[in-house]
């Protein structure tokens, strides 16, 4: 047995994988077409430093629904290929920031969760192996020295605690030239951050406290669409489908009514594409909260009706996203079935792939046994299956099958590589 064929991949457990193969197909066709113009745009349009792209695999339809810029979980990658995102993070600073040989990677501020934490081990590892001097600075107000935390891998990590003189962050006598943000900033960009003169990537406005996520699927709908052109398909075979509401208390009940009309447009609109391609299963429609992350304020509803029947323990949950945000825009988003199962209980299965700058460093399987092909996957329960990715999943196999292995994994990184160059048309915005 050779190495293709002991990579693990999950069973798509539905007879309608055809036009998703052909659409494998399609861009295996087209490999020399589509990193020309993945060339070409990252020429025009830099990528952020890194990202994770959550991707649901339908079996008819491969999409991203949703797009994280400061991402947690280096630690669930396959270690194998660290080396290959050492690469890549070097290429990042040294076109950016040519002169930069220290980094200070600023984390989350919470120290309860030991899994974040090994996260950041393993980003800092990363960052070393590039070649460069990282150290992390804490903002965590009840951290008053450096702190050094057990985890359950039996590393160490040193969180110093963050100070600032004039315009530049430091800790201790370390002054760095770059500043790696793991924070998405949900509550607000810190006093400490402001003005400093040192770059900060990705930049803070960039995080959750102005960052929507309509705003990023109307920049990825615009790239499905140009992308579409090229390679001569629908678009709608990689883009979901959205609306959102602005106006949306759920604790008082208020933006019900844009909610009903807006889920009820996008069953129909859902339903129109599944009649087209002869699909028979029923829509449904994701509705979260248009910012945040954790999976928090998401539920899925298959009618207008459910939206205005929900109840006070639904609508309490729905009404709070991360730290201490109240939830008042959301977003509908066509609810992409994921027919991927994993292992000998048949988990559900979506793939998580991470980027560091234009370039796809890695991935895993975001699994839950307890929920459904329907219900978002990032919940309590979840674990995670690193993808074992071949190089570097940009080098398919003309001579497998469409879904083999790495062709399934190359098309997920075309697609996650698509959500990356909307979040760096989002970034040139900013």
């Amino acid at each position: 047995m050779n190495a293709q064929q002991e990579i693990t991949m999950p069973l798509l457990a539905t007879a309608q994988t055809g036009p998703l193969q052909l659409l494998e197909q399609t861009i295996l066709d087209h490999q020399n077409q589509i990193e020309a113009w993945f060339r070409k745009k990252w020429q025009e349009t830099p990528a952020p430093v890194y990202g994770s792209v959550d991707l649901r695999n339908a079996g008819f339809k491969l999409a991203p629904v949703d797009m994280n810029l400061y991402p947690a979980g280096f630690n669930n990658l396959n270690q194998d290929l660290w080396p290959l995102a050492s690469q890549a993070a070097r290429m990042v600073v040294e076109n950016g920031f040519a002169q930069c040989n220290k980094i200070l990677i600023v984390p989350e501020s919470h120290t309860r969760n030991l899994l974040y934490w090994e996260n950041i081990v393993a980003l800092q590892s990363i960052l070393k192996n590039a070649g460069f001097d990282v150290r992390i600075g804490g903002m965590i107000e009840e951290i008053t020295t450096d702190l050094t935390l057990d985890l359950p891998s039996g590393k160490q990590v040193l969180i110093e605690k963050l100070q600032r003189t004039e315009d530049k962050i430091h800790v201790a006598d370390f002054f760095p030239c770059m500043v790696w943000l793991n924070n998405d900033l949900s509550n607000g960009e810190p006093d400490i951050l402001k003005g400093i003169d040192q770059p900060i990537c990705p930049p803070a406005n960039l995080g959750w406290h102005k960052r929507l996520k309509s705003v990023h699927f109307n920049h990825y709908q615009q790239v499905a669409e140009e992308f579409s052109k090229i390679i001569d398909i629908d678009p709608w075979l990689i883009d979901p489908l959205f609306h959102y509401c602005g106006q949306v208390d759920f604790k008082k009940r208020e933006g019900e009514e844009c909610l009903a009309y807006n889920v009820e447009k996008l069953l129909m609109q859902i339903q129109k594409k599944y009649t087209a391609y002869n699909i028979s299963h029923e829509p449904f429609v994701i509705v979260k909260a248009d910012a945040g992350t954790y999976g928090m304020g998401v539920m899925m509803v298959k009618s207008a009706d459910e939206v205005l029947a929900l109840n006070r323990k639904q609508r309490n949950k729905m009404s709070s996203g991360k730290g201490t945000n109240s939830v008042r825009r959301v977003i509908m988003q066509e609810g992409v079935y994921t027919f991927e199962n994993y292992g000998a209980e048949n988990a559900s299965a979506e793939p998580v792939v991470y980027m560091i700058g234009q370039n796809v460093v890695g991935g895993f399987y975001r699994l839950h046994k307890g929920r459904s092909n329907q219900e978002s996957l990032n919940a309590p329960g979840m674990h995670f299956e690193p993808l074992q990715f071949a190089h570097s999943c940009s080098a398919p196999d003309s001579d497998l099958a469409p879904d083999d292995c790495p062709n399934r994994f190359y098309a997920y990184g075309v697609v996650a590589r698509l959500s990356m160059l909307a979040a760096a048309r989002e970034q040139r915005e900013q």
